[in-house]
């Protein structure tokens, strides 16, 4: 009897329990340390810190940076895409890239929509700067791949299979967030400002400002051979940038610059001997010939990019820059001087040699460890003489070219296919020994490929990276 009455005692027990208590079930299978809600203000700063790491600065620049040939891969997966042997074809090569932009785009597009409409309706600040990251992640995207889910994509467990947006209106989506972006900085808003939370700008509007507008300098460069408005393109430089201090990077002590990190642990990015050259071409008066690459017995041993060169680690020079503290440049203003330039260029206007002797310098002067000043940047340029019509083009974009060494190369591989595009495919030498098989575009990620028919149809076998440009470089996606 005793026992019998335990036992109903304990069966009362659990009904009373789970009639009283069912809310606090739920508590215990919460996990706290992976809340699903938060102030914008906290998720917006991992969102700054993954744009710059997890997408710019890591495989897509080692990629980018080795089909332009700022950098030459000698080891791994990264000498598999230097001399073509599948790499660049395969969805599981850029499946980490891929998936770190939809995981910013996902994030951002859920700040925008508690900022606009939610329950931080009138947060101006946060509103607008998570629109210029919405639209620098999907540029980045966008610019690599092509063709992608944008307008369906996010939507886990509503839509499973998002279909693929044009490229074409996914750059108008881009110039709407940016202009969004823009007007809402502007905006007065009662909520605090972001301050430390922003790691980048520290919460200065006017500078997330700046930078709108040189994103949108760097943009309407891109679509030059769909529209070219090259006006527009120095009024948005105009706009943008006064000095170095603006420039949109991320310097952080607890964020290494993951071109160094990713040296040093697995060595497999080294001097390309066609970039190397590049400079050596320059002459003894531009002092960073000398000091851009380790030397092996006092002399710079380059992999020569013009061959399939062997694979080894350690054999090879590398870049003498290398550093975890070096910036993580999302958009620089040697680049905006470069595109200011250019535009000049374009229009025939006198100002433009004068515009890139200031990017030239800026290019110099870059804020990262290993530094050179203004009077050897002044040497050199006077070196270079008085340059016009296509010859200054080229010089332009090739100082351009040498301005985004080591680390800067998802912009020097976006360059290059537009100049091949616009017929100045020359301008930057390019020496591989298979030109048939430079990649035009990454292949879509891996991840996608295995669970979106729609993705999977346009990937096939992957071999239209070879064959097909990007919408604003001439191609139909």
């Amino acid at each position: 009897m005793k026992n019998i009455k335990i036992t109903l005692s304990a069966i009362m027990a659990l009904f009373l329990f789970q009639a009283c208590s069912e809310d606090k079930m739920d508590d215990i299978n919460k996990n706290v340390n992976n809340p699903a809600d938060m102030a914008t203000r906290l998720v917006i700063t991992d969102v700054m810190v993954n744009s710059a790491f997890s997408v710019t600065g890591s495989d897509a620049s080692f990629y980018a940076g080795i089909y332009s040939e700022l950098n030459a891969g000698n080891h791994n997966q990264m000498y598999n895409a230097q001399v073509r042997r599948a790499e660049p074809q395969l969805s599981s090569t850029y499946n980490n890239g891929w998936g770190n932009s939809y995981e910013q785009i996902k994030t951002l597009r859920i700040i925008i929509d508690k900022c606009s409409t939610g329950e931080e309706k009138g947060n101006y600040q946060t509103l607008g700067i998570a629109q210029i990251l919405l639209a620098y992640n999907l540029s980045v995207l966008t610019d690599l791949f092509g063709d992608v889910p944008y307008t369906e994509a996010g939507q886990a467990g509503i839509i499973f299979q998002p279909k693929v947006d044009k490229q074409e209106a996914i750059y108008l989506e881009i110039f709407t967030k940016l202009n969004d972006g823009i007007a809402n900085l502007n905006k007065t808003t009662t909520y605090a400002s972001l301050g430390n939370q922003d790691v980048i700008y520290g919460g200065n509007s006017a500078k997330w400002i700046k930078a709108a507008n040189g994103l949108l300098a760097r943009y309407t460069m891109r679509l030059s051979l769909r529209k070219a408005d090259y006006q527009e393109v120095i009024n948005y430089v105009n706009a943008s940038f006064a000095n170095a201090d603006d420039e949109l990077k991320l310097v952080n002590a607890g964020v290494p610059n993951p071109y160094a990190r990713v040296q040093l642990d697995r060595g497999f990015i080294c001097v390309a001997k066609s970039f190397y050259d590049t400079m050596l071409a320059n002459g003894p008066s531009d002092a960073r010939t000398a000091s851009f690459f380790t030397k092996k017995n006092g002399l710079v041993v380059p992999f020569d990019n013009s061959k399939e060169d062997v694979e080894g680690q350690g054999v090879y020079s590398i870049s003498a820059l290398m550093s975890e503290k070096n910036p993580i440049y999302l958009l620089s203003y040697h680049e905006l001087l470069f595109l200011k330039a250019e535009a000049e260029a374009r229009l025939g206007l006198p100002t433009a040699q004068t515009t890139m002797n200031n990017a030239i310098k800026a290019a110099y002067t870059k804020k990262q460890v290993v530094t050179f000043t203004t009077a050897q940047a002044d040497t050199y340029i006077a070196s270079i003489g008085t340059l016009t019509g296509d010859a200054l083009l080229k010089k332009i974009m090739l100082e351009k070219h040498i301005s985004f060494y080591e680390n800067e190369g998802i912009e020097s591989y976006n360059d290059i296919r537009r100049l091949q595009a616009m017929g100045n495919g020359s301008f930057i030498p390019m020496v591989n020994p298979k030109p048939e098989l430079f990649p035009q575009r990454f292949a879509y990620g891996q991840s996608d490929v295995a669970s979106n028919s729609n993705i999977k149809d346009l990937y096939g076998d992957g071999s239209y990276v070879y064959t097909e440009k990007v919408w604003w470089a001439g191609g139909t996606r």
